[in-house]
């Protein structure tokens, strides 16, 4: 089972919502006294047990995920992670045709009279693999054209950065660079001719987050895949999607050719592509605009391959099906090694794609249909592209294949002999990739025990403003393995259906966030740090989760604890345990990192940092 897609809601602002509301921040015992409809009321703070159990992850589905990870990533706490990504190729559209005509046209041009039919001999000049990298969608908070980290005031678009006399929003609209003291003035100024610095997003550097002018390398391994990655499981009649897990291996067993080997600089700069120019376009010269592409990996792949199994299987059976093209050429595998620093990429394979370029012989007459004299052979050159994964819209399926796999360290022995047991844990560890998952109950450890405080709840006739979990950061623990780059946000969701503990239709969110965590703020779950940027505590208001059980007589169902890189995408996908295997959250398949919190059987010393449910209620008297 997989499925992946986005909250979709409005953000509400401005409504009025008449419930009674008290902070929680502060250690509580009774709020205060008013009177509701002649009666007295208190409002108070109950605090109950919460149960945690550590799960570790032997395999995830990988295969068809909205993200991949590629690099190396070595966490100081669980260890090392290598990931790597092998994905099948897809066609633009079966049948193509490589220049002019098709090969069939071309075999029969000596018989066929047509002086304008000939061998058209294309041949591949470059080839280009091309990923690019995840950008932050709120970068540009002021919306001049020039993100957050190099704005002089990312809050005023008519800041000016480069100190030149136009404003940064005046650079935009001129298309001059607004890092540059540049001018529309110049004779051979051309509108939107440099390299834009990108936010990037998801990029880890020696276990740190990727920022401006950081200089980064990591040597890129490219090769053939030679496993056939099905799309439909014939287990299953050829009904279902093929599963494929992180513990796959394919490398060195199937792959073969090396179509590239070498250095990758990470930047954060768009690349500039030279232009020909046209001779067409007497009154332009085309070679003095450049093509901008978007900051990723990319780089130059052999041609001989290229060459032979795709311009020369041109009108071959290899193209007359996706399948059959999926068949023959398989796709590529991409692996990495350290130069110098460990890089961890989050990339989005949708967007990849590998550009063939070719030239090809095209007949010119000049125009002159009567006169022989002055044909011609012309030089034509020309584009052909392949892709990886895509997807019409979002939400809709993933079509073509691809599969993240991880080589993971051993857990430390401590963490390991925590994973898998019956006991309510210490310590809750919380790791991303095919790492860790936590499982969660409220009130008591069995169910039916549970039972009788939610009845003795409703007995009381509560009025339920706000439900938290809190989950504290053990501080030694990070401390002590070293620099540690903290998950911005945690997931809670019911482990019994998948739902997550959102409701989106009372949510409330900033619009003028920076980043995607600034969605979702009633539920919050991000990070709360201290003033040395460092974090001490998660907060998850259930507020609406323990309503339903309370109200609506849900079931106090158990729960599941991970992280999540986006709090928009919600859905399920298998996994392997040492027990079975189970559905949980994609989401923490999406990211490397990981942390420690303090679970509920804690030391008396710890008993400030203990995990517990915390439920401000008002009851009348």
């Amino acid at each position: 089972m997989s499925f992946f897609k986005r909250f979709n809601f409005p953000v509400l602002t401005g409504i009025l919502l008449f419930v009674v509301f008290v902070s929680c921040e502060d250690e509580i015992s009774t709020i205060g006294a008013e009177v509701i409809g002649g009666e007295a009321f208190n409002t108070n703070k109950a605090v109950y047990d919460v149960f945690a159990y550590n799960k570790k992850i032997e395999a995830v589905r990988t295969n068809k995920l909205p993200h991949y990870q590629l690099g190396i990533f070595n966490d100081p706490v669980y260890g090392k992670t290598e990931a790597r990504i092998t994905s099948q190729l897809q066609l633009p559209s079966v049948r193509p045709v490589f220049g002019r005509y098709s090969q069939a046209v071309e075999d029969s041009s000596e018989d066929d009279g047509n002086e304008s039919t000939i061998q058209e001999n294309e041949t591949v000049t470059e080839v280009f693999l091309y990923i690019p990298y995840l950008t932050n969608p709120r970068g540009d908070k002021d919306g001049d054209g020039l993100i957050n980290e190099f704005d002089a005031d990312p809050e005023d678009s008519n800041s000016d950065t480069d100190g030149d006399g136009f404003s940064d929003n005046q650079e935009r609209i001129n298309g001059t660079n607004p890092l540059v003291d540049d001018s529309v003035d110049d004779e051979d100024f051309v509108a939107n001719n440099f390299a834009q610095r990108i936010d990037l997003d998801s990029i880890y550097v020696n276990s740190t987050v990727f920022k401006k002018d950081m200089m980064a390398s990591f040597n890129l391994k490219v090769e053939r895949s030679t496993y056939f990655l099905r799309d439909l499981d014939p287990n299953t009649n050829f009904q279902e999607a093929q599963e494929y897990f992180s513990s796959q291996q394919f490398s060195p067993s199937f792959v073969s050719d090396v179509l590239f080997e070498g250095e990758v600089v990470v930047d954060d700069e768009q690349f500039l592509i030279e232009q020909d120019d046209d001779s067409s376009t007497e009154d332009v010269d085309e070679s003095k605009a450049f093509k901008r592409i978007e900051p990723g990996i990319r780089v130059s792949l052999d041609t001989a391959f290229f060459q032979e199994n795709i311009i020369n299987k041109e009108g071959g059976s290899e193209f007359v099906s996706q399948a059959n093209f999926k068949e023959f050429i398989r796709g590529i595998h991409l692996s990495t090694s350290s130069i110098s620093d460990d890089i961890m990429i989050l990339l989005d394979m949708k967007e990849a794609k590998i550009t063939v370029v070719y030239n090809y012989d095209s007949f010119d007459n000049n125009d002159t249909t009567d006169d022989d004299s002055d044909d011609g052979i012309e030089l034509i050159e020309a584009e052909f592209e392949l892709s990886m994964l895509s997807q019409v819209q979002q939400g809709a399926p993933i079509t073509g294949n691809a599969v993240n796999t991880f080589n993971n360290d051993a857990f430390p022995a401590e963490i390991s002999n925590a994973m898998n047991v019956q006991d309510n844990a210490s310590r809750i560890y919380v790791k991303g990739g095919a790492g860790t998952y936590t499982e969660i109950r409220l009130f008591a450890e069995d169910e039916e025990d549970g039972v009788e405080f939610v009845n003795q709840i409703k007995a009381e006739n509560w009025i339920i403003n706000e439900a938290n979990l809190i989950f504290y950061v053990d501080r030694n623990a990070l401390d002590n393995a070293g620099t540690v780059i903290e998950p911005p946000r945690l997931y809670l969701h019911n482990a019994e259906t998948q739902a997550p503990l959102i409701n989106v239709s009372t949510e409330n969110s900033d619009q003028d966030a920076v980043s995607l965590f600034g969605l979702f703020l009633n539920y919050d779950g991000l990070v709360q740090k201290s003033s040395d940027g460092k974090g001490e505590k998660y907060k998850v208001r259930i507020t609406d989760y323990i309503n339903d059980i309370i109200i609506r007589d849900s079931t106090n169902a158990k729960l599941g604890l991970s992280i999540t890189p986006d709090i928009e995408l919600i859905g399920a996908s298998n996994a392997m345990f040492s027990d079975g295997e189970m559905d949980i959250p994609v989401t923490p398949t999406l990211s490397p990192l990981g942390t420690v919190l303090y679970g509920s059987a804690v030391s008396a010393e710890e008993e400030d940092f203990k995990l517990k449910l915390e439920i401000f209620y008002t009851e009348t008297n």
